[in-house]
């Protein structure tokens, strides 16, 4: 994918770069974080098993933000509008895990 990026002439990659600035608010909606944080209840298996299902998240991300959950205590597992994070989060609770959002509106 790199490679690919690297061999393309500079005005065709410009065109495939959304700066943020070019976005506004009513484009994306006001963003906010889905936080997980660390227990001592669910395994590994089980917090990657619900961040695959549930957010759809691949096994290699889902790894690696339990590995972040677990050593660091908490990590943002999702960054999107509030409308979306809401069920994400329910679900996320449903299935026994501590998640809040945090920010947004």
């Amino acid at each position: 994918m790199l490679k690919d990026l690297y061999s393309q002439n500079p005005e065709e990659l410009e065109e495939d770069i959304l700066l943020e600035e070019d976005l506004s608010d009513s484009d994306i909606g006001e963003q906010a974080q889905l936080v997980v944080y660390n227990d001592d209840f669910n395994t590994f298996e089980w917090v990657i098993q619900c961040f695959i299902e549930v957010l759809n998240h691949t096994s290699e991300q889902a790894e690696q933000l339990s590995l972040i959950i677990h050593f660091k205590g908490k990590a943002t597992v999702k960054t999107a509008p509030m409308d979306v994070l809401k069920p994400k989060k329910d679900a996320l609770v449903d299935r026994g895990l501590s998640a809040v959002i945090e920010g947004g509106k």
